[in-house]
């Protein structure tokens, strides 16, 4: 009788557990939450798409339409910011720093200061304006505050715990669907938006992943971001790359991210007395030194510059001085307080260095560029595992995958050396301040104007 009493007893537990609606009503909203950030992702890309082929097409449609940049772009940096400041603050830039810093707050009115469902929508609504007007942004950044958004937004409706580890699930997943890349976005949670391991957290973004990559999938099929390659250093000039693009890409990622938290600060600073109107003017002059460089490259830096890296990455030489503009364009970009990413543009800047150390060895265009982005992307953002399994996903070049860890770990030292604070850290420093500058003035439920 014993052992029919020990079953009875754990077949009422096991039915409680799974049939319990307090059991299941949390887990649904949290796969819904995952399933709704591969969704929104995809069509966000379509969105950033779309915007890229309009400015692309008013800009080329006749002999002088390429001097048209040069009133849309100051005009659509202005207007971005604008409404940025006005209707969604805190939705500036990439996105990532504010996911990275409302995991340190632990109030819900905090994190909702960060991370929002109406930061989220203004966050693709004026990302697609930026593209449209022709900046060096990207969707992947953007795409990580949106994924954050909604999984908080999933716990509140679910009545979940561990906000945090939700945060964390919602920016894996959003850069997994961003990219189609889930390892990179597991290790892109672990290495660069925690900085450590946690056991629990990491279930969540595991699920998570998984979730919001199915959908992603359904809706736009299964692809690699720059297509594939097999290619792999096979001669003793072709690994003399390695040192070249990861120590060369190392010092140009620490010098952008050194130059943009050091100038980023300061025009904090000298905003203070008008902030609105100033954060305008200096976007519009951002915007026009954007156009301008735009005009002169024949518009080769507009954009994220996704079809100028998948043509080095398929063997199609760049313009020596191309990673120059693109870089100048991109930094631009950033410090113009507008939304939108630096990841797409980075991999751009990359694979322009890399060509161009290639066709200054006499090496493939092809392996240059791949390790130019490894060691341009783990100079700037300070995350070697995130560099190397990211571009290892968007090439699908696993053969080459010794090379593309030495280039990316040798760009991350050379960064080290040079800029010790990582890019998004740095940025996530200034939404923690000032979180704590409200939270002691007794306004942390308020949104800054």
């Amino acid at each position: 009788m014993r052992p029919t009493y020990k079953k009875s007893k754990l077949f009422r537990r096991s039915r409680v557990f799974w049939g319990s609606p307090t059991v299941w009503r949390p887990r649904l909203v949290f796969w819904a939450g995952a399933l709704g950030i591969g969704i929104i992702s995809v069509c966000f890309a379509k969105l950033a798409d779309w915007a890229q082929t309009a400015f692309h097409g008013i800009t080329t449609a006749g002999s002088w339409t390429y001097l048209l940049p040069l009133v849309i772009t100051p005009t659509g940096f202005a207007l971005s910011a604008w409404l940025a400041i006005r209707f969604f603050p805190n939705a500036q830039g990439s996105g990532i720093p504010q996911a990275i810093a409302a995991r340190h707050f632990h109030e819900p009115e905090e994190r909702a200061r960060l991370l929002s469902l109406r930061l989220a929508a203004g966050k693709i609504l004026l990302t697609v304006v930026g593209l449209l007007s022709g900046a060096s942004i990207g969707r992947e950044g953007p795409t990580v505050q949106v994924g954050a958004s909604l999984m908080l937004q999933a716990a509140r409706l679910g009545n979940l715990a561990h906000a945090r580890g939700l945060i964390l699930a919602g920016s894996a997943a959003g850069i997994a669907a961003a990219f189609n890349t889930p390892l990179a976005g597991i290790v892109f949670a672990i290495e660069e938006m925690s900085r450590t391991y946690e056991a629990r957290a990491n279930g969540l973004v595991l699920t998570a992943v998984i979730l919001s990559g199915l959908a992603a999938l359904g809706l736009a099929g299964n692809y690699t971001y720059f297509g594939s390659t097999t290619i792999v250093a096979a001669s003793v000039r072709e690994w003399m790359l390695v040192p070249v693009c990861g120590i060369g890409g190392g010092l140009l990622g620490a010098g952008f991210s050194a130059a943009a938290l050091w100038l980023i600060r300061r025009i904090r600073h000298w905003a203070q007395p008008a902030p609105a109107l100033r954060m305008v003017l200096l976007a519009a002059a951002c915007g026009g030194a954007v156009a301008l460089i735009g005009v002169l490259t024949g518009g080769a830096t507009f954009g994220t510059g996704y079809e100028q890296a998948r043509g080095a990455v398929e063997g199609e030489p760049l313009p020596l001085l191309f990673f120059l503009a693109k870089l100048a364009a991109s930094f631009l970009s950033m410090i113009s307080g507008i939304p939108g990413g630096i990841f797409a543009p980075s991999l751009s800047i990359g694979a322009g260095f890399g060509s161009t150390a290639g066709a200054l060895m006499g090496t493939s265009i092809s392996l240059a560029a791949i390790l130019g982005m490894a060691g341009y992307f783990a100079g700037i953002v300070q995350a070697p595992m995130t560099a190397f399994v990211i571009i290892m996903e968007m090439t699908g070049n696993h053969d080459g995958v010794i090379a593309l860890m030495a280039t990316a770990m040798l760009g991350y030292l050379t960064s080290r050396l040079i800029s010790r604070e990582p890019l998004y850290h740095g940025l996530a420093r200034t939404f923690i301040a000032q979180g704590r500058l409200l939270r002691r003035s007794g306004a942390g439920n308020q949104a800054p104007q």
